[in-house]
C-alpha cells in the first residue's frame, strides 16, 4: 500500500489532481466559519457548551452528516451540499416517472448535461425555502429572552435585518459548494459532491473520540464501553465494505453469428447485480419522512418527540420498516427486468437456461426481490445500530453516530469509490493497484 501511495505522488497529472482536490476541500472547510451578519457569536458559543443529546440536536447531527454542512450554526455555508442532492433525487425520481425526461435521459452526454442544469435551477428555491425555514424556526428562538442569538429578533425589523441577507448568504454559500464540487469532479480525484460530504463527517471524527476518550477519563467504568464500541465501529466498517462491495453475478451468453467462414459472438459475461443497489438512499428518504414529525413535536414540547423521540422502539421501527420499503421502492426505479430483457434480446443475447422475454424478465425480477431482501436487511441493521448502541450503553450519540449508520456507510462507499478510481489510475501507467503484493517492490524498483 505505501508503494502505491508513493507512485501517486511520482505521476505529476494525479499529483496534481490530488493537491487541487485537497486544496477545494480547505476552501469549503473555510466557509464553515465564515458567521452570518447580524449573529451574537458568544451567545451561540454559550448554547454550543450547554448542547445536550436532545431529539433535535440527534435529527440536526443526522442532517449536518448529509449535508456535510452545519445547520444549526449560523454560518455561511449552513445548509451545506443539501438542497442540491434534494433536487438531484427528486430529478432521478422524476427521470422514471416523466416520458420527456425519460427520453431526454436516453440521449446521452447531451441529455445527462440538461437534466443535471435542472437540477441546478431547482437547487435555488430549494435553498431559499430551507433558510427561510432556518431563519425563523431555529435562529429566531435560539437563546435566552436576553441574550438570543440574532438580536434583531427581539425588535421588528427582523426580517429585513437577518433574514434577508442571511437567505441570500446561505444559498449563495450551496451554489458556492455544488459549483466546488463539481471543480473537483472535472480536476480532482473522486465525486466532488460526495466528497464534500465525507469531508463533513469525518471532521466530526476527532470530536467524538476526544469526547469519548474524556468520558473513560472521568469514569474508568466507561473504558469497558469504549472498547466494546471501537470493536462495533470496526466491525460496522468490515461489513459495510462487503455490503457495498457484494453481487450476484448473473452469467449473459452471446449469440454465435456466421459471416462467411469466420464466426463472431458466442462470449460469455456476466450481468453483476448489487447486494445493495439503492446505497444510502432508503436512508435518507427515511430520515427525512421522519425527521418532519419528530421535529415538530421536539420544537413545541421543547423536549424528546414523544412516541417518535429518537432511539424509541416506535421510532426504530418505523425507521426499519422505511428502510426496507424504500429500498424496494428505490431498485424497482433504477432496476427495469423487463427494460433489460429486451435488450439482451436485441442484442443476441440470452441467459443459460432461462428463454429470451418474459421469462428472462420474470428470472430477473425474482432475482432483484431475493437479492434486495437480503440487501434491505443489512442496510437496516447498518442504520439501527447506533440508535441500540445509545440506549443500550447510555453513550452520547456525538460518539455512537459515528460507530455506523449513514454517517460510515457514506464514507466507506466514498472510500472504496476513490480507491477504484486511483487504481484505475495507476494500473493505465503500468503501476500495481493498492491491494497487489507487488506494489511495493515495483514502487521501489522505480
Amino acid at each position: 500500500m505505501w508503494g502505491a501511495l508513493q507512485n501517486l505522488f511520482r505521476i505529476e497529472s494525479i499529483r496534481k489532481k490530488i493537491f487541487v482536490t485537497l486544496g477545494l476541500l480547505f476552501v469549503a472547510r473555510v466557509g464553515l466559519q465564515i458567521p452570518l451578519p447580524g449573529v451574537n457569536q458568544a451567545a451561540f458559543a454559550a448554547i454550543v457548551n450547554r448542547a445536550s443529546d436532545s431529539g433535535i440536536s440527534q435529527i440536526v447531527g443526522l442532517m449536518n452528516a448529509l449535508s456535510g454542512g452545519n445547520i444549526q450554526a449560523p454560518v455561511l455555508f449552513a445548509l451545506g451540499i443539501l438542497p442540491y442532492i434534494t433536487s438531484s433525487i427528486i430529478f432521478s425520481l422524476l427521470v422514471k416517472v416523466v416520458p420527456s425526461l425519460e427520453a431526454l435521459s436516453k440521449e446521452g452526454a447531451a441529455g445527462q448535461k440538461k437534466i443535471n442544469q435542472y437540477s441546478r435551477m431547482l437547487t435555488v428555491p430549494i435553498c431559499m425555502f430551507q433558510s427561510t425555514a432556518i431563519c425563523y424556526a431555529v435562529f429566531k428562538t435560539l437563546g435566552d429572552s436576553g441574550n438570543l442569538v440574532v438580536p434583531a429578533a427581539a425588535g421588528g425589523n427582523f426580517f429585513f435585518s437577518f433574514v434577508v441577507p442571511a437567505v441570500l448568504g446561505m444559498t449563495a454559500g450551496t451554489i458556492f459548494l455544488m459549483w466546488l464540487g463539481e471543480q473537483i469532479t472535472a480536476h480532482g480525484v473522486g465525486n466532488g459532491v460526495s466528497l464534500l460530504i465525507v469531508a463533513g463527517i469525518v471532521s466530526g471524527l476527532p470530536r467524538a473520540f476526544l469526547h469519548m476518550f474524556g468520558q473513560a477519563v472521568e469514569d474508568r467504568t466507561l473504558i469497558l464501553s469504549a472498547v466494546v464500541l471501537l470493536a462495533v465501529y470496526y466491525g460496522m466498517v468490515v461489513g459495510i465494505v462487503y455490503m457495498t462491495k457484494g453481487q450476484r453475478r448473473i452469467p449473459i451468453q452471446q449469440a454465435k453469428l456466421m459471416k462467411g467462414r469466420k464466426m463472431f459472438g458466442g462470449a460469455r459475461h456476466y450481468l453483476p447485480v448489487k447486494l445493495n443497489m439503492a446505497n444510502v438512499m432508503p436512508v435518507i428518504f427515511a430520515n427525512a419522512l421522519l425527521m418532519l414529525p419528530a421535529t415538530i413535536i421536539s420544537w413545541i414540547t421543547n423536549s424528546q418527540g414523544g412516541f417518535l423521540s429518537y432511539g424509541g422502539w416506535w421510532y426504530t421501527t418505523l425507521f426499519a420498516a422505511l428502510i426496507i420499503f424504500f429500498s424496494f421502492f428505490w431498485t424497482s426505479l433504477m432496476f427495469q427486468p423487463t427494460e433489460m430483457a429486451n435488450n439482451l434480446k436485441e442484442y443476441g443475447s440470452f441467459i443459460p437456461g432461462i428463454r429470451p422475454g418474459k421469462k428472462t424478465a420474470d428470472f430477473l425480477e425474482h432475482v432483484m426481490v431475493h437479492i434486495t431482501l437480503v440487501g434491505s436487511v443489512c442496510l437496516t441493521l447498518v442504520a439501527v445500530v447506533p440508535m441500540l448502541i445509545t440506549q443500550g450503553l447510555d453513550i452520547s450519540y456525538i460518539v455512537a453516530g459515528f460507530m455506523g449508520g449513514t454517517g460510515i456507510l457514506i464514507v466507506v462507499g466514498v472510500t472504496l469509490d476513490l480507491v477504484d478510481q486511483l487504481n484505475a489510475s495507476l494500473l493505465q501507467r503500468n503501476y500495481e493497484g493498492f491491494m497487489s503484493a507487488s506494489a511495493s517492490k515495483r514502487g521501489s524498483r522505480r
